[in-house]
């Protein structure tokens, strides 16, 4: 059984003229993967800051592990993890005096915290490292062991802002891996990025920031499916059959078709995937047309990343020359 253990509710936070959360909303469950995404100054840090206790915010209310975050934070924070962008391990100590550490700062035993710290290296598999210096390790190893430093009391939320920043892709995926297993263990953990793939690849749900506005919430697949359908695209391997191939397409379409003859390409929106493919296949093998590649082209997280955001612009555009109107 899933419980809400993060909330928030119409959070407002101004930074003298600038307004950092307007009216913000938000909800997540246990053992779930949420994604902030949002451009630069959308939000997305100031939110953290707020739900993790470490900034005061102006109108509404938050509660994090059944906790209200301005009544009892000391009660939040006993409840939560927080990994920020820059890693907080010392490279002198080795990883498992780094944890036991981070044990006895949580007021943990000697006993208590050497135990925890075993728990942990094999949990994120940094056993075999645990002797050894961090500024030894790979830029992965290194955020692994800053993540599981933050789950030394075992945190019903873990919050990330940014964890993968300045990784290579090795240490990217020995994070994701590391994120996933914290979910799967029952901890809701809250993420920002600027990395869509790895939001793609992570959130089990993904809530849009911009300009202080929660502006959609929903699956990485519900926020594809606003893009549209999927398209069917040809390349053709002569660009004089790019005639014949916007003919099948055509056929099997089900609207605007475009044709690239920069790419070579002919790509349009299809309602059933599978038997378009087939169709197009089938049309060109008749004719006879060689082509350099055919496939179905799902919309990308990006795509719909970038609509989103180009809309709520274009929204804040069109109110500001309202209001010039108005003013006249």
């Amino acid at each position: 059984m899933t419980t809400t253990t993060v909330e928030a509710e119409n959070l407002g936070k101004r930074y003298k003229n600038n307004t950092a959360l307007a009216g913000f909303d938000l909800q997540a469950t246990s053992g779930e993967v949420l994604g902030l995404l949002g451009p630069n100054g959308a939000g997305k840090t100031t939110t953290v800051r707020i739900l993790t206790t470490l900034l005061r915010f102006d109108t509404g209310r938050a509660t994090v592990a059944g906790f209200d975050v301005a009544r009892d934070a000391r009660q939040v924070r006993r409840r939560i993890g927080l990994t920020a962008q820059q890693t907080a391990v010392d490279d002198v100590l080795t990883a498992r005096q780094n944890l036991v550490l981070f044990g006895k700062l949580f007021r943990l035993t000697k006993a208590d915290a050497m135990r925890r710290a075993t728990e942990l290296l094999d949990q994120f598999g940094l056993a075999d490292a645990a002797d050894r210096q961090p500024k030894q390790f790979s830029g992965g190893m290194k955020r692994r062991l800053d993540l599981a430093a933050s789950m030394i009391l075992a945190p019903q939320v873990m919050f990330l802002d940014e964890p993968t920043t300045g990784l290579d892709p090795a240490g990217r995926r020995e994070v994701w891996d590391a994120v996933s297993g914290l979910a799967a263990d029952g901890t809701t953990v809250v993420l920002t990025t600027h990395y869509l793939d790895e939001a793609d690849r992570l959130c089990d749900r993904i809530a849009v920031i911009d300009h202080g506005r929660n502006i959609v919430e929903d699956t990485p697949m519900g926020l594809k499916r606003q893009m549209g359908a999927d398209r069917l695209e040809i390349v053709a391997a002569e660009p004089d059959d790019l005639a014949a191939l916007r003919g099948i397409v055509e056929r099997i379409a089900d609207g605007d078709i475009v044709v690239d003859e920069a790419a070579a390409s002919v790509s349009a929106p299809v309602k059933d995937p599978v038997p378009a493919l087939t169709a197009a296949a089938t049309a060109l093998q008749d004719k006879q047309i060689a082509v350099a590649d055919l496939g179905l082209r799902r919309p990308t997280l990006d795509e719909a990343f970038l609509e989103l955001i180009g809309d709520t612009d274009k929204a804040d555009t069109e109110k500001v020359e309202t209001a010039k109107e108005a003013d006249k």
